[in-house]
């Protein structure tokens, strides 16, 4: 072998070199010793670049709050499948989808918009605001567990203690038998045999069962929740949102009111911040948000037996049987079987997803249409995720 070609195996690496030992004929000025501990020291130092590439990947990153600037890091890095990525993106853009992102550890690896505003006006980017509809009722959640941290409320309380003696129909001994906790975990015990299940005046709100007894997807007795948190902190709902959360994160939706219902609007961007904060268990960067650790497992786990795929707000994923909105009974199956089993969503009306899935670091926004007819696009989720699951 010529002495050029063996400096050339000395550049290339020590895989090369630990496989010429003969090399060392070149170095005839350095022991057999020497040079065995330069061979270590190189592959130390190869090692050590590659633990850095490792660390700088998955070192939790948060964007910063005052700035539009967010970290990215390319699907080519996390050896994805760039051919299942395509995949992906057609499925969601021929799926009516404005607004999808994913995050790896806090950084952005896919980003995409398509279509229009909400107002047909102008093409739908990184500024435009969408519409959370029930993926909402996971972000109350955690205002309420802020609340309950900065001692204004208790969610072992009575409701009526918040909203006042006569907010249902009930009798007072079974109102009060509703406790904030059963608004939490839609098991309010309310009738659901209405017109309206947004309607949330006393005639709307009659007795069906004692609370604790059904688990019914009753949008009026969550509605209320918003009330119980603005009469414990004497604040409006988008004051006591931005103070205590909003700002901390540099998420700046806002709550507006439709009919009986308030809906948080905000970019995409702003979906996956707070996916971020919670995937930190609530807390962001340095900043401890959630503060209650009690109350963040409570939230982020069956709340109770009867559909252990609903926490406080949040739907779960890995059970053995859900209730989907709309039904009384349970069937027998995950909320999703493509995906990861520790997988927590906050799940809207026309496919508004926010979800967190801690094992793979991963936060996932979709916004957007209706993706079929269904106003409950179970299929489209699972899907989805069919196609998720081959992209990592």
């Amino acid at each position: 072998m010529k002495k050029a070609q063996k400096w050339k195996l000395l550049r290339n690496g020590k895989a090369s070199l630990l496989n010429n030992i003969s090399i060392i004929e070149i170095l005839p000025s350095l022991s057999r010793m020497v040079f065995l501990l330069v061979i270590l020291c190189f592959a130390i130092g190869c090692s050590n670049e590659n633990h850095n590439e490792d660390e700088a990947i998955n070192d939790m990153y948060f964007p910063p709050t005052n700035t539009a600037l967010w970290e990215t890091i390319s699907p080519t890095e996390l050896h994805w499948n760039m051919e299942v990525l395509t995949e992906l993106e057609d499925f969601l853009e021929t799926n009516n989808t404005r607004a999808f992102l994913i995050l790896k550890n806090g950084r952005i690896v896919v980003e995409n918009y398509w279509g229009q505003t909400i107002l047909n006006n102008a093409d739908f980017n990184q500024n435009s605001k969408w519409y959370w509809a029930s993926a909402g009722k996971s972000l109350t959640a955690t205002l309420v567990g802020i609340a309950r941290q900065e001692g204004f409320l208790d969610i072992n309380a009575k409701t009526n203690e918040y909203l006042g003696p006569g907010w249902t129909a009930l009798p007072a001994d079974k109102e009060d038998l509703i406790k904030v906790h059963h608004q939490l975990s839609m098991t309010t015990g309310l009738d659901y045999q209405l017109a309206d299940l947004d309607c949330t005046i006393p005639d709307c709100l009659k007795y069906a069962t004692d609370a604790g007894n059904q688990w019914f997807y009753h949008n009026a007795p969550y509605s209320l929740l918003e009330e119980v948190v603005v009469n414990a902190t004497a604040t409006t709902y988008n004051q006591f949102t931005a103070e205590y959360l909003g700002r901390k994160i540099g998420m700046n939706g806002t709550w507006i009111k439709s009919g009986y219902n308030n809906v948080f609007w905000s970019t995409a961007r702003e979906a996956a911040r707070f996916g971020l904060l919670i995937q930190n268990k609530g807390t962001w960067f340095d900043s401890k948000i959630l503060k209650d650790e009690n109350y963040f497992a409570q939230m982020t786990q069956s709340s109770q037996e009867l559909n252990p795929s609903y926490g406080y707000l949040w739907w779960l994923n890995g059970t053995n049987k859900v209730i989907l909105p709309g039904f009384s009974a349970s069937v027998s199956r995950s909320l999703c079987p493509d995906a990861p089993t520790d997988l927590i969503a906050a799940m809207g009306k026309n496919g508004q997803f926010i979800e967190i899935i801690p094992s793979k670091g991963l936060v996932i926004v979709r916004m957007g249409e209706a993706p079929g007819e269904a106003v409950l696009p179970i299929v489209f989720h699972d899907e989805m995720w069919e196609i998720l699951e081959r992209l990592q």
